[in-house]
């Protein structure tokens, strides 16, 4: 055999050992999340619902997702994709600010940090705009949309 067909079944068995091994390690991981599944656990499923389980049969591979208080639905056990864990932050701390951001004072009005476009003056308010006609609407719109000014 020539050397570019031995390099060539090495790439290959290569590949084939690398496909094996993750298909082994995606049923590890998706055994060690089952083996999670007790009622009162908060789960999502593959197509988005989140709920809490309610109960777990395991012969029939069903679990019964309590979606809100009195809504039950019933889906296959490989349909819950993700265990959601409880975000809970540390009791008394406040969140630290991102990096370039002054820590706010004490006493003051929380603020989201968004500017939207001209913050030197007030935004008009809805109840001003009652009285405005069709043709005056188009112009404002206009020149809201028009940023050369």
């Amino acid at each position: 055999m020539d050397l570019m067909t031995i390099l060539l079944l090495a790439v290959f068995a290569f590949f084939i050992f690398t496909m094996f091994r993750r298909n082994k390690k995606t049923q590890q991981q998706q055994a060690e999340m089952q083996s999670k599944f007790s009622p009162g656990v908060e789960v999502m499923t593959s197509f988005g619902l989140y709920g809490r389980i309610v109960s777990v049969n395991d012969a029939e591979n069903k679990v019964v997702l309590e979606l809100s208080p009195g809504n039950e639905a019933t889906v296959h056990r490989q349909a819950v994709t993700k265990v959601i864990e409880p975000a809970a932050p540390a009791a008394g701390e406040p969140a630290a600010p991102l990096a370039g951001e002054a820590a706010p004072e004490a006493g003051a009005a929380p603020s989201s940090g968004i500017t939207l476009g001209k913050s030197e003056e007030a935004a008009p308010r809805p109840e001003d705009r009652l009285d405005e006609t069709p043709e005056e609407t188009l112009r404002r719109l206009n020149d809201e949309g028009n940023t050369s000014k």
